[in-house]
């Protein structure tokens, strides 16, 4: 018999003998299933928050900001700059109109719904071309609000996460009261997390006539950056820059996506310890109970990797069996699951975990890994198990 036969048999055997050890196969199964389900759940988190970020980011969008500054909240676009940046070429324009709003971004103090927790709800003065330069927006439920008036918008996210935020109620912000008048969602960007309110408005109530935060335009192309950012660095009177939307928001998830990552790692990582010694544990009293049947198939002429392959491969499949079991509980539990977390600019920001394939696959992997480095000493030992000394136990 090849020692591919061999190997085989020894798996088959073991595998039908299994039920017979239900209990330790079980902590195998159990411990390896928790370190899968905590490593998707805290990395879905991560690719929800960054997908949310990046749901907002469109290559033929661009945000102008004062030169120097990383953030919209630290960024300031006077009026007199904002006017000669819509002349600049590489914009798209719709009946002789530039598709370039101006916009201020503020943060406000509110309570979450959740519980009761002060928190910093993002607020974002807007101007007509707005709605035309993101035209993924659409009011979901009630209307826009009037440009002139104390009315507000929120983003469906930011309605469920803040307090007060219902259609027809008065919210007090900075010193005002905005009547809620309708919701929006924006394509699940980052964008249902705000309050969109007149920017005029907004900028009268916070003595802001002097200009904006910054600038939301359309290009003609996403090639038509170098064009426009061209133009801007060469007119004196501007002291600005242009970042892609998408570049944008690709590096205010960065830091945050990161350190969710790093730490789901950490933590998987000292469970994983945990279940890798539940496995040795395991495999070690096997091979000690079946150290007779094992002695009895090398004296039939079982070569001893075949032992070893056979012990190895029962260990990876009850790993295996921990992976999916983990997988399954992390997509049913987590998958859509919806959170809040600080962004950069030290707002509340709403995303929905995000269990992706690509993270159930990771964590199979992880699965079958921690069933290898279980089995492998068990074994070594079952290998190595003289004969004599085996059979003398019969």
């Amino acid at each position: 018999m090849n020692t591919l036969n061999q190997v085989v048999a020894i798996t088959l055997m073991n595998l039908r003998n299994l039920p017979g050890r239900k209990g330790s196969s079980l902590v195998i199964v159990v411990g390896i299933a928790g370190v899968v389900t905590v490593l998707i759940a805290i990395l879905s988190m991560a690719q929800g928050f960054e997908a949310t970020l990046r749901g907002a980011g469109r290559s033929d969008r661009a945000i102008v900001m004062r030169a120097g500054s990383d953030s919209e909240m630290g960024s300031s676009v006077v009026i007199e700059a904002a006017r000669l940046i819509e002349t600049l070429p590489g914009l798209a324009r719709i009946e002789g109109n530039a598709l370039a709003a101006g916009e201020t971004y503020v943060i406000a103090d509110i309570r979450k719904r959740a519980n009761n927790s002060d928190a910093n709800m993002p607020m974002r003065g807007v101007e007509p071309m707005s709605f035309r330069v993101r035209d993924e927006v659409k009011i979901v439920a009630g209307r826009n609000f009037e440009f002139g008036k104390f009315e507000l918008i929120a983003g469906v996210k930011a309605a469920n996460q803040f307090q007060g935020i219902d259609l027809d109620s008065q919210l007090e912000i900075r010193g005002a009261k905005w009547q809620v008048v309708g919701l929006f969602e924006s394509g699940g960007s980052i964008h249902e997390s705000e309050v969109w309110v007149d920017h005029a408005v907004l900028a009268a109530e916070l003595n802001r006539g002097w200009g904006y935060s910054s600038m939301i335009v359309r290009l003609e192309s996403p090639l038509d950056l170098e064009v426009f950012g061209k133009a801007m660095a060469d007119d004196p009177q501007l002291e600005t820059k242009a970042v892609t939307e998408s570049s944008y928001y690709s590096e205010q998830s960065t830091g945050v996506t990161a350190l969710i990552t790093n730490f789901g790692y950490s933590v998987a990582l000292i469970m994983a310890i945990g279940a890798i010694f539940g496995a040795l544990n395991t495999m070690y009293s096997a091979v000690s109970t079946r150290s007779v049947e094992i002695a009895t198939l090398r004296a039939l002429g079982f070569s001893p990797i075949p032992v070893v392959m056979s012990v190895l491969v029962e260990s990876t499949i009850l790993a295996l069996i921990g992976g999916l079991l983990g997988s399954g509980l992390a997509y049913v539990f987590f998958n859509g699951y919806t959170a809040s977390t600080m962004g950069s600019t030290f707002s509340q920001v709403s995303f929905d975990f995000a269990v992706t394939a690509e993270l159930i696959l990771q964590g199979i992997g992880w699965s079958c890994v921690l069933g290898l480095v279980g089995g492998l000493f068990p074994s070594i030992t079952a290998a190595r198990l003289p004969i004599t000394v085996a059979l003398r136990g019969m």
